[in-house]
């Protein structure tokens, strides 16, 4: 079975490869016409690479279902030795299964979204890159290789959503954007290289088999497992668009909105979670770090939902509601044992029902001239039934409505934040309230998002607009990702099918009763999320939406700002960075450049000295000979008379 894992990687990584290098050796012309179709024939192969593996895998008993396979050695040196890897679990294959089967219906989309971009080419190798780098990264069986992913899927995302860079009015804000998500990704990064020197240092290892043991964590100081599980959050902030390094995901929607669906909306930005997931072990030896992993999660869904509030971009609002949604799952990730089966169904569940909305949000784009201002959209769906039907089980399903995926996951999570923590009472009913308030907020800014852009009395389009249904390419991904919005949760869901899925990774939860009943859970929740959902009905479809956004309250103008997240990371490190930076460089012109500079001119000095004395004169060069024979002569004579003396 581990023999064709390679090839999930290999076949991706093989068409970014010709993709981008064809056109150097032999010319862009001809490839140009067919690459589009290399790149998606390259996920698709991995895809099918991925269904074989899942299959053999169901098959094979619950403790066989953990295997590594060594790759070769990729340094040894005295008794240092890093070996790459690959590990196949259940953990690794269902981001293998969520990676492959939506990135394939994301490439296949992008054939008809990008049809006209003369640079179409290099962007499905872009999204080919992108996805060997995350098939690497939750494929590793050491966090040496994950960092290789990590990476990877930071570039591909770098360049993607800078991908209009040239040649449009907004090139040099996608531009910014681009530059903007690597920036702040690179400080989360150096969260993930300090946990690697710590557990390093700890265990003499990068692997998970030797690093995440139970003689290695075991074994750890509660300093250090505290340590190492707040740098592995600091990575998991960066990489996941959590606070408090959530301000890239908003400018991050410059890129083509397949690129959002993909990258910033169903895989890379989960990765955070899975690097949590998979060190559970460490975080649960670390019971403050976990507490910040609650809290930062916590923090997170309730800033991402009210800022998804007050967006009028639908790209940005469905970015907020991304970020929402990973708050969900890094809350349930720091819940240990009873959350982290719910964290990835979530996440898997997400990945679906948020990819169809983002390319529900692009069919709409496509249809109104790139237009993104929901003031501008409205009673598209008699235009639209297609985009209309499918971008509404997406939003059934985030609501939480049953039997749509939503409610099978997110409500998992809502009940495990209830479950009381020993000697800290107040965790379940602060996070519990948190998660059931974060669900009321997203009914509300998501029907909101629905109902302006496909209900209301009267249209509000731009004149000339003349909406229709993109190609069969565009609208096939849209029901196969509403299928899964609306089925997923139920066939996974049903018997707990899913979370016995996973238990031969993240171990057999405990049954604890929550504080409250869970069928008052479900049902509070329930309530709260159809009176959101009725309040935003009512304010977006009954009544007229203004074509101008209305000044609002406070709260509202400053959740159309991001709440003040960039104005925050200028004052508090750009500014300071910046000083800092002109004090190093002052440091370094006036004193280490004209330090330096002293040398040469001391050098000079002497050798203009000496260079007087090099006369050519024989009778010179004899006076000198002479001068130092007496010179040596009265040392000797002083040296002689000083011994005698003592």
């Amino acid at each position: 079975m581990i023999g064709l894992a390679p090839w999930l990687i290999g076949f991706p990584l093989i068409g970014a490869a010709i993709l981008l290098l064809w056109p150097v050796v032999l010319g862009r012309r001809s490839i140009d016409r067919w690459g589009h179709w290399l790149g998606v024939a390259a996920s698709a192969a991995s895809g099918v690479v991925a269904f074989i593996l899942m299959f053999r895998m169901i098959g094979t008993p619950a403790e066989g279902r953990s295997v590594d396979h060594h790759l070769w050695t990729w340094l040894s040196a005295g008794g240092l030795d890093v070996d790459l890897g690959l590990r196949l679990d259940p953990l690794s294959l269902t981001f293998v299964m969520l990676v492959t089967f939506v990135g394939t219906l994301i490439h296949v989309y992008s054939v008809a979204y990008m049809d006209h971009d003369p640079d179409r080419r290099r962007f499905f190798a872009y999204l080919n890159l992108f996805v060997a780098a995350m098939l690497t990264l939750v494929l590793a069986d050491s966090y040496l290789l994950l960092f290789v992913g990590w990476e990877g899927v930071g570039l591909a995302s770098y360049l993607l959503i800078g991908f209009w860079d040239t040649g449009r009015p907004s090139a040099r804000e996608n531009a910014v954007a681009a530059k903007k998500a690597f920036v702040m990704n690179r400080i989360g990064d150096m969260g993930l290289i300090a946990a690697m020197a710590l557990l390093f240092a700890h265990a003499g290892a990068l692997d998970f088999g030797t690093a995440l043991s139970d003689d290695s964590v075991g074994s750890m100081s509660q300093a250090t497992a505290t340590a190492v599980g707040l740098c592995l959050l600091l990575a998991a902030c960066g990489k996941s668009a959590q606070f408090p390094l959530q301000a890239w995901l908003g400018d991050a929607m410059a890129g083509p909105t397949p690129v959002s669906a993909l990258i910033h909306a169903a895989t890379m930005v989960t990765a955070g979670v899975y690097l949590m997931v998979r060190s559970g072990a460490i975080l649960e030896a670390a019971p403050t770090a976990q507490l910040v992993v609650v809290l930062v999660g916590a923090v997170t869904l309730l800033f991402g939902a009210i800022v998804g509030c007050a967006k009028d971009d639908i790209k940005k609002a469905l970015a907020a509601s991304t970020m929402s949604q990973i708050g969900y799952m890094m809350l349930a990730a720091g819940l240990g044992p009873a959350g982290y089966a719910f964290a990835i169904f979530h996440l898997l569940t997400h990945g679906f029902f948020k990819a169809g909305l983002f390319l529900g949000a692009g069919s709409v784009m496509h249809a109104m001239g790139d237009q993104t201002d929901m003031r501008r959209f409205g009673g598209l769906s008699r235009f639209l039934p297609i985009t209309w039907i499918t971008m509404g089980l997406g939003w059934l399903a985030i609501l939480g409505i049953p039997p749509f995926s939503g409610f099978w996951s997110k409500d998992g999570i809502i009940e495990a934040a209830f479950i009381p923590v020993e000697g800290q009472p107040w965790r379940a009913w602060v996070f519990g309230t948190v998660a059931v308030l974060g669900a009321a907020i997203t009914a509300f800014y998501m029907t909101r998002l629905f109902f302006m852009t496909f209900g209301g009395r009267r249209p509000r389009w731009t004149e000339g607009q003349h909406p229709h249904e993109g190609s069969p390419l565009m609208w096939w991904p849209l029901v196969f990702l509403g299928v899964g919005s609306a089925a997923l949760g139920l066939v996974l869901g049903i018997g707990g099918t899913f979370t016995t899925w996973l238990e031969p990774v993240v171990g057999h939860a405990e049954h604890h009763e929550p504080v409250l009943p869970v069928w008052l859970i479900i049902t509070a929740t329930l309530v709260v999320v159809v009176l959101g959902a009725l309040l935003a009905f009512r304010m977006y479809a009954v009544q007229l939406v203004p074509e101008e956004a209305p000044r609002g309250s406070a709260l509202t103008r400053a959740a159309r700002k991001d709440l003040y997240q960039d104005a925050a990371n200028e004052t508090l490190v750009v500014r300071p960075a910046f000083g800092l930076a002109r004090v190093v460089q002052v440091g370094d012109r006036d004193v280490v450049d004209r330090g330096w500079s002293v040398l040469p001119q001391a050098v000079s000095w002497f050798g203009g000295v000496f260079r007087k004395a090099q006369t050519g004169y024989v009778r010179s060069y004899a006076a000198g000979m002479a001068g130092g024979v007496l010179v040596i002569a009265v040392v000797a004579w002083l040296v002689v008379g000083l011994g005698g003396a003592q």
